[in-house]
């Protein structure tokens, strides 16, 4: 390594915290702030338990006083990408899409708003049974990637209690 690159190494965390950098789940970070702190809405189906589950495993439960909710529509499209020369189709891919908004459950305003996707994908080759374990797994996966991406925004906007 050149004493430039060990320079610029040793010298980065100064800049960062010279403009204002705090980690997210630092004594200041935004992170706190959100922890067993959203109320979600109650699921309605399966994929909406697992993105649920996924964010109270990462931000905690809250309970009926939460300074915040989260309104939340989750979509899911199923799209055929492989098949065989008889046309019967051998893989999926699963895409989600999460519209999302943080309300502030004292004011009804809402702090913040945000969309995000992911995709995953499942294999059809497989009995009745493993077809549908698959597909599970898939939506399981996919509602995972989502709801970190959710909490991933909301980490990001900053968001504190008024």
């Amino acid at each position: 390594m050149s004493w430039c690159n060990r320079r610029t190494l040793l010298l980065s965390p100064l800049a960062l915290a010279a403009c204002g950098f705090t980690p997210v789940y630092g004594p200041q970070g935004g992170g706190t702030a959100l922890q067993n702190a959203v109320l979600l809405p109650k699921p309605n189906n399966e994929a909406a338990y697992y993105f649920n589950r996924r964010y109270e495993e990462r931000m905690g439960r809250a309970g009926p006083g939460a300074p915040y909710s989260l309104n939340l529509t989750l979509q899911t499209d199923d799209q055929g990408i492989g098949s065989t020369s008889g046309g019967n189709t051998t893989r999926y891919r699963l895409i989600g899409r999460a519209f999302f908004g943080l309300v502030d459950t004292g004011t009804g305003q809402t702090r913040f708003e945000g969309r995000t996707n992911a995709f995953t994908g499942y294999s059809t080759t497989g009995s009745t049974v493993a077809t549908r374990a698959a597909e599970t797994d898939a939506m399981e996966r996919l509602m995972t990637l989502l709801a970190d991406q959710v909490i991933d925004d909301l980490l990001l906007s900053g968001v504190t209690p008024s």
